[in-house]
């Protein structure tokens, strides 16, 4: 199951203001109903310099890639990473795959 990028402003304006808010220890995970499965994160500049916030999102998509086969409905996401001293696909996989049991997503 392949999943669209979600990439303009209005977009993830609409999520954060009407979305239901899930929280992780690596991330926050902001959804909402939507007629297919759509995801995007958002990284600010507080993580570091574009080299690791690029690294941050390859991270999470492919984390997510990996763990939408657990999902039940089709959603629209985004995932806004914590500042951590370090990041790794295990852990956000994991936390994840977590959060969509625990949510029943």
């Amino acid at each position: 199951m392949r999943y669209e990028r979600l990439k303009k402003q209005s977009d993830f304006d609409k999520l954060f203001k009407g979305g239901k808010r899930a929280f992780a220890p690596s991330f926050t995970v902001v959804y909402k109903p939507a007629e297919k499965t759509m995801m995007g994160v958002s990284v600010g500049k507080r993580h570091g310099k574009s080299v690791q916030r690029n690294r941050i999102k390859r991270l999470v998509r492919e984390a997510f890639r990996s763990a939408q086969t657990q999902l039940q409905g089709t959603y629209a996401f985004v995932i806004v990473p914590k500042v951590c001293g370090e990041y790794s696909f295990q852990t956000f996989e994991k936390q994840l795959l977590a959060l969509i049991k625990k949510e029943k997503l």
